[in-house]
C-alpha cells in the first residue's frame, strides 16, 4: 500500500471563463468506477444543453484505473489534460467533469488543453483536497465507565474514530499510524489503569 494519497475534500463546482467560453468544473470523491460514472451521468443530465461535458477520473491509491473522455472536443484536448492534472496533483479516488458552454471564439488545440486542465487545477485549489494516510486499524475494548472519556480523548487528540459499538463492554474502532502503535498502547494502559484491551487489525486509509 502507498503511504498516502490525496483526494478531493468533497463534492463541489468551480467556474472559469476563457475567451467567452464558460468552463464549469464539477469535482467529487469516488470510491469506485461505478460512483465516478454515476457522477458523470448526473452532471451530464444537469448540463444537457452544454456544448461538451468532458470528464476524467482516477480510482485506486496506486492510480490503477484511469479513464477520460473528450466528449466531442478534438482528440486529446480535454479529457487527457484533465486526467493529467489529477495525476500531477497526485489526486486519487476522484472524478472531474468539465462542462463547456461555447462562447463563440475558437481556442485551438493548445488553448483547449490549457483551459480544460486549468479548470481542474483551479477547482482543486478552490474546493480543497485532503490527504489520506495509511493506517493500522485497531479496536479498543473498554468498560462502560471509562468508555466516554476514552472516546472523547481519542477524538480531541486527533485520532480517527471509525466506529463505537456497545455491548457488555464498549469497542471503539480507531485508525493509527503504524509508527504510533507502541506509544498508543502505552497511553491506553496508563489512561485505563491497564483495564482496556487493544486488538490490531488490517490496514486502511484515513485522515
Amino acid at each position: 500500500m502507498r503511504e498516502q494519497y490525496v483526494t478531493v475534500a468533497g463534492e463541489g463546482v468551480h467556474e472559469t471563463e476563457v475567451n467567452r467560453s464558460r468552463f464549469i468544473c464539477a469535482l467529487a470523491p469516488a470510491a469506485t468506477e461505478e460512483e465516478a460514472r454515476a457522477f458523470v451521468a448526473r452532471v451530464r443530465e444537469r448540463h444537457a444543453d452544454a456544448t461538451h461535458n468532458c470528464w476524467a477520473y482516477v480510482i485506486g491509491a496506486d492510480a490503477g484505473v484511469q479513464k477520460a473522455s473528450d466528449d466531442g472536443e478534438p482528440g486529446g484536448t480535454a479529457g487527457a489534460p484533465m486526467l493529467q492534472m489529477l495525476l500531477r496533483r497526485e489526486v486519487r479516488y476522484a472524478v472531474a467533469v468539465v462542462t463547456r458552454y461555447f462562447g463563440g471564439v475558437k481556442l485551438g488545440a493548445g488553448g483547449l488543453i490549457r483551459a480544460y486542465g486549468g479548470a481542474v487545477g483551479e477547482a482543486l485549489d478552490a474546493l480543497g483536497t485532503v490527504t489520506r494516510r495509511r493506517m493500522r486499524l485497531a479496536t479498543v475494548t473498554v468498560d462502560h465507565q471509562r468508555a466516554g472519556r476514552i472516546e472523547n480523548d481519542l477524538r480531541t487528540g486527533g485520532r480517527e474514530v471509525r466506529g463505537v459499538h456497545y455491548g457488555a463492554e464498549v469497542a471503539i474502532e480507531v485508525g493509527l499510524p503504524e509508527a504510533e502503535v507502541a506509544a498508543f498502547r502505552s497511553w491506553l494502559a496508563d489512561a485505563t489503569a491497564g483495564t482496556a484491551r487493544l486488538e490490531l487489525g488490517g490496514e486502511a486509509y484515513g485522515t
